[in-house]
């Protein structure tokens, strides 16, 4: 079959690789993982990957990225991992086996529709620990919330207390700020007279943990995106060693369309781009450009594509089309030839999002 571009090309391999070496070195300290599958928008091959790797649970923040999961024959438990809206209930239900929760109106309209269904719904209470999103920010109101959910709601199960780190607020996930929401959840066990099943510590920043072997002994869940499908957060921003996991998992292939000597700085009158910007341009005389066949549209932001050879630098982009320095190239780039990306992770929810894009696994 002729390849087509743009193209977005995912290792299944490398990806199963990513999530099995996640969950064991995880495992080894106590801490099982959520598997989550939004950042490459819910595909069910990702799903599998993730599945097959040996995530614990499936989560997204999309209910039909988690529904498109079941129908692809995965049967492991599904949980919705942005605070449900009220006017999509019935669907958290009869979808999702757990959710994320903040607000005790959402939490009472989810037990009433898993009496509906014939469900007992488990959910974690959100903590804010000063991340700022979501996440009760008083603690006596989340301690009063959990003993009406124990007390009052039938249909509803409290499994746990979790929290959101590294995120909104960029705050990272110390010790000790894992330890406050072990003690949280230790006076929430007090309050109901039970041990809780989980405390999940946060999303991928927290791996920073797991790999520096000092987790908090009983946090035992973490929601793991980024940290499998791309590996590099904590390799780029925080210096860890992440040589074990593969980070190619991903890569962009996009045609070139034109090439040509043109000047560096535009001719005219300059004003706005066409998304409202004013670009700086610096005169650099009369250089080598190509342009490729993708662009805003397809993938976001020019700044987080990745050139994988030596000498290419991207200028900019429009909707459709990406402006690449080749000046300095070590080949002669060709009308037709493909040039190829490393990718961020905001990228790669762009273009698994967009249908112009041709998704290959390899």
């Amino acid at each position: 079959m002729e390849k087509r571009y743009p193209r977005l090309e995912i290792n299944l391999e490398h990806l199963k690789h990513n999530v099995a070496t996640v969950v064991e070195k995880c495992g080894g300290q106590g801490v099982q993982v959520m598997g989550v599958i939004k950042g490459a928008n819910g595909i069910p091959e990702i799903a599998k990957a993730f599945d097959q790797g040996g995530a614990a649970m499936i989560a997204s923040s999309r209910l039909e990225q988690l529904e498109d999961a079941i129908d692809a024959g995965i049967t492991k438990p599904m949980v919705m991992i942005r605070i449900p809206m009220l006017s999509e209930v019935e669907d958290v239900i009869r979808i999702t086996d757990m959710s994320l929760n903040s607000e005790l109106e959402v939490i009472k309209a989810l037990n009433e529709e898993a009496r509906r269904q014939g469900k007992l719904h488990k959910i974690i209470l959100m903590a804010e620990m000063g991340d700022l999103r979501e996440g009760y920010w008083d603690r006596e109101e989340l301690l009063n919330v959990a003993e009406y959910i124990e007390n009052k709601l039938i249909n509803r199960q409290l499994v746990g207390i979790g929290t959101n780190v590294g995120c909104y607020g960029s705050i990272l996930p110390t010790v000790d700020k894992l330890e406050e929401l072990v003690e949280l959840a230790e006076k929430v066990e007090e309050r109901l007279g039970r041990q809780l099943e989980y405390i999940a510590g946060g999303a991928t920043s927290s791996l920073m943990r797991i790999w520096d072997g000092n987790i908090p002994e009983r946090v035992n869940l973490l929601r793991i995106g980024e940290g499998i499908l791309l590996a590099r957060d904590l390799d780029v921003f925080y210096g860890y060693d992440m040589s074990q996991m593969y980070q190619d998992v991903f890569r962009l292939k996009a045609e070139v369309i034109e090439v040509k000597d043109k000047p560096t700085y535009p001719i005219g009158t300059i004003a706005v781009d066409a998304f409202g910007h004013t670009p700086e341009y610096v005169d650099r005389g009369i250089r080598r450009r190509a342009l490729l066949a993708v662009g805003k549209v397809d993938y976001g932001n020019p700044e987080d594509l990745i050139p994988m050879e030596k000498g290419i630098e991207i200028l900019g982009a429009s909707s459709d089309h990406t402006i690449v320095d080749v000046q300095d190239a070590e080949r002669d780039f060709k009308v037709g030839d493909i040039m190829t990306f490393d990718i961020c992770y905001a990228t790669i929810v762009y273009l698994t999002n967009c249908r112009n894009v041709h998704i290959a696994f390899v």
